[in-house]
Order: structure tokens, then C-alpha cells, then sequence
């Protein structure tokens, strides 16, 4: 018998909405659109259940949403230069989302045996866990295979060479991004493996990072989680319930030059490996100096609860600053960096050991949302690049840049459709 072939993504999403086929880029069927519906943010007339994130919204989920415990994040290459095919790729994939984060599977539950299943199975059962899915464009959808230049947006300048960067080109870049967040391991992974299947013969994975327990504090109804040197993150992180502060650094607005990237932000992935044998040697003091915070309660140096104002300016019996010139919390402070803040939803990592030194491949998988990179990411890390202690016992190697549009308007919408529509 002949070897089955993998349907197409056309059939394949026809098959996830239970019609006769998809017509353009959109659902062909508003029954079929309806079953996959989300509450829009600010709905009254439907209640959200407890484990589900609305797909729908001025904004995509998976950035003002209280973090998630666990990350899927995947980079993707394009391999068609047909801009009808990104369309098509991001509409279903926009169909297939909105059936995700609602804990449904994209096909039926029965599949003729002859055919390979339309979802791969793997979270079923396991309901939606919070999933969110947020999907970016990075600088290469730009380049002339699409004749997008003239659309490419002035804050999705190429990041340039910083200090202390290591980066490896394998784990770096990428022209489309997804990154799937939940409350369970399997239900992100199962998001990743089913929107790359989707994505096959229009874009391919480039590289992909997984991650576990949240490196950043984003809502006030979380407790500050420790990162793997042990300390708190996140303390003084923009939160989710600001809007004045989202407004403000996350999203974007009218400043833009591209009016389609209104409502959405730009993400800057970092891939930071952590010399942690090293770490563990150092002695306490030392470790709270390279940090300006005390390791177990989280309080900065000159205070004694985790939530205390630094007081930058303070001098100890010997004159010098209590909080180190070189500490990671002075350089990072927006007192440092002309007020600029941004949204970190980090994630820590580990993948086994370095084959070379043995040591343990692990440490932060950063991710960083605002407004233009050029005056927030870029100085904020130009400066911790060249005087953060912290360098002594970390790594760059792995960076990804990229737009995200904003949020879907409701069924039949799809990413970035004022861009490419």
C-alpha cells in the first residue's frame, strides 16, 4: 500500500471546521465560525469559563495576561515567497487558535482510519489550561519575496551587535513567531506542534525553546516567582491591571508609522544561558551584590521587604553606595534609563548539559513586550551589556525580534489581515 500523505493545510482546516471546504482566507461556514467563538474583551453576554483566556480582543491574548506557568515559543522560516500563501497561513492558523485556546481539538473526533488525524491528539482532555497563543512577524516578512518593505515598521529596526552578546545564528531570528503559554505543558506543546504541521509548505521551524515556571511577576495577584540563581524577578514589573503603564510602554499607538501595528506591540526574545556551576560557588554577599537585593525576602539592599523603593542614592558607613554602581537592580531601573520600562514574561529553561564543558544548558528564556525596542530594549541592555555584574554568570546566545498585530476582532478576522488583506 502506498504511504499516506499528510493533507494539505486547506483540507486540513476543513476538516477543523467541520465544512466543506475554507473559502479565501476566511471561515467558510458562520456556524462553524460560531463554535470556536470567544467572548470579545468587555463582553457581557457570555461568561468565560475559569480555565480559558477570550481569543478575541483589541490585543492578542498572551501579553496583559497574567503569566502562565508554562512556554512553547517557535520561530518559523518562510519557504513560499507567494504572499496568497502567508495569507492563507495566518488565517488558518488564526482558526486553528481560536479552536485551541477553547480546549477543542481541530477536527472531528472521528477520523476515517485511511487518513491521518487532523489534530494530533495529545491534550485531549486536558481542557484549555489557560492556553494563550500569540503570533509575531519578524523582519524577514519584510524583505522583498512579498514586496512588504514599503509596510516594514521603523521600531522593527534590526537589533544591533550589544555586549556581551554569544549569539548563535540556529537559535536566532525568524520571519513568523508563535508563543503558546498555559497552565500545562502539554496543552502549549500540543499548540506549537499543530501549528507548525499546519504551516507546512508555506513556513518551517527554525528553532524552538520550551520553558517552565514564570521568571516574572505580571498581575498583582501574583506572588513574585525565583529565577534559577534563586532570587525573586519581577518585583517591579509593569502589571497586567495598569492600564496607564500598558498604554504607555506596551502598546502601541498612534506615534506609529504603520497604523496596522495600532494595538500591538513588539516582542524581544532572548535566549540567556546562565554559568549556574559558577554561580552556586559564589558566596552570599557576593550574590546579593551582583543582584542589589537580598536572596530571601527579595528586599533591595537598603530595604528589608521585597517591595521597598531602592534607594539608589544611599551611602554606608564607608561611603560607597549600599546598592552597588554595578548592581543588576541600578542599571535596570528606569531611574537609570530615562523612565523607559518593559513588559518581561520570562520563562525559565533547561536542555540538559553543554556536550563540550558538561556544564548544565540552562537559564532564562527572556521575553520582553513594549513599544519600540530602539528606546527601550536596545539602551536598557546596551547599558546592563557593558557595566551589569550579572555578565560574570550569563550568556546571550540566542535573539528573535518581532511585530506582534494586534488582537482578532472576532471570527473570520486573522493576523496581521490590515497588513496583508
Amino acid at each position: 500500500m502506498a504511504e499516506q500523505q499528510l493533507p494539505s493545510r486547506r483540507s486540513f482546516l476543513s476538516a477543523a471546521v467541520g465544512t466543506a471546504g475554507v473559502v479565501g482566507y476566511g471561515l467558510a461556514s458562520p456556524t462553524a465560525a460560531r463554535a470556536v467563538d470567544a467572548p470579545a474583551v468587555g463582553s457581557t453576554d457570555q461568561i468565560v469559563p475559569a480555565d480559558r483566556v477570550p481569543f478575541y480582543g483589541p490585543h492578542q491574548a498572551g501579553i496583559a495576561t497574567p503569566a502562565q506557568d508554562r512556554l512553547a515559543f517557535a520561530a518559523f522560516d518562510l519557504t513560499s515567497r507567494r504572499l496568497a500563501d502567508v495569507r492563507s497561513l495566518l488565517a488558518d492558523w488564526a482558526a486553528a487558535a481560536a479552536r485551541l485556546t477553547a480546549g477543542e481539538q481541530l477536527g472531528p473526533a472521528e477520523t476515517p482510519p485511511q487518513s491521518p488525524p487532523a489534530d494530533t491528539g495529545e491534550a485531549l482532555g486536558l481542557g484549555p489550561a489557560l492556553l494563550t497563543v500569540t503570533v509575531g512577524f519578524g523582519p524577514g516578512l519584510f524583505d522583498r519575496r512579498l514586496g512588504l518593505a514599503g509596510h516594514r515598521p521603523a521600531a522593527l529596526a534590526d537589533l544591533p551587535p550589544l555586549p556581551g552578546d554569544h549569539l548563535d545564528p540556529k537559535r536566532s531570528g525568524g520571519d513568523l513567531c508563535v508563543q503558546a503559554c498555559a497552565n500545562d505543558p502539554q496543552v502549549a506543546f500540543h499548540a506549537i506542534r499543530n501549528l507548525a504541521r499546519i504551516a507546512s509548505g508555506t513556513a518551517e521551524l527554525r528553532w524552538s525553546q520550551l520553558g517552565f515556571g514564570r521568571t516574572s511577576t505580571t498581575s498583582a495577584s501574583q506572588a513574585t516567582p525565583r529565577n534559577l540563581m534563586g532570587f525573586k524577578d519581577g518585583t517591579r514589573n509593569i502589571k497586567v491591571e495598569d492600564a496607564g503603564q500598558l498604554g504607555g510602554f506596551v502598546w502601541v499607538g498612534a506615534e506609529t508609522d504603520q497604523p496596522w501595528m495600532i494595538g500591538g506591540s513588539y516582542l524581544v526574545a532572548r535566549r540567556i544561558r546562565m554559568r549556574l556551576e559558577t554561580w552556586d560557588a559564589e558566596i552570599l554577599d557576593e550574590q546579593q551584590d551582583v543582584f542589589g537585593r537580598h536572596k530571601d525576602s527579595g528586599a533591595p539592599l537598603t530595604g528589608s521587604d521585597e517591595f521597598d523603593e531602592p534607594l539608589l542614592n544611599a551611602t554606608g558607613p564607608d561611603g560607597n553606595p549600599v546598592i552597588p554602581l554595578n548592581a543588576h537592580i541600578r542599571l535596570a531601573s528606569p531611574t537609570s534609563n530615562n523612565g523607559q520600562k518593559i513588559l518581561r514574561r520570562g520563562y525559565s529553561f533547561t536542555d540538559g548539559t553543554d556536550p563540550v564543558t558538561g556544564e548544565l544548558d540552562a537559564g532564562l528564556f527572556f521575553l520582553a513586550y513594549q513599544q519600540d525596542p530602539r528606546r527601550q530594549f536596545v539602551p536598557i541592555q546596551r547599558r546592563l551589556g557593558q557595566q551589569d555584574a550579572l555578565n560574570e554568570y550569563i550568556r546571550h546566545v540566542g535573539s528573535g525580534l518581532f511585530a506582534i498585530p494586534p488582537g482578532l476582532t472576532g471570527p473570520g478576522d486573522w493576523y496581521g489581515k490590515t497588513l496583508l488583506g
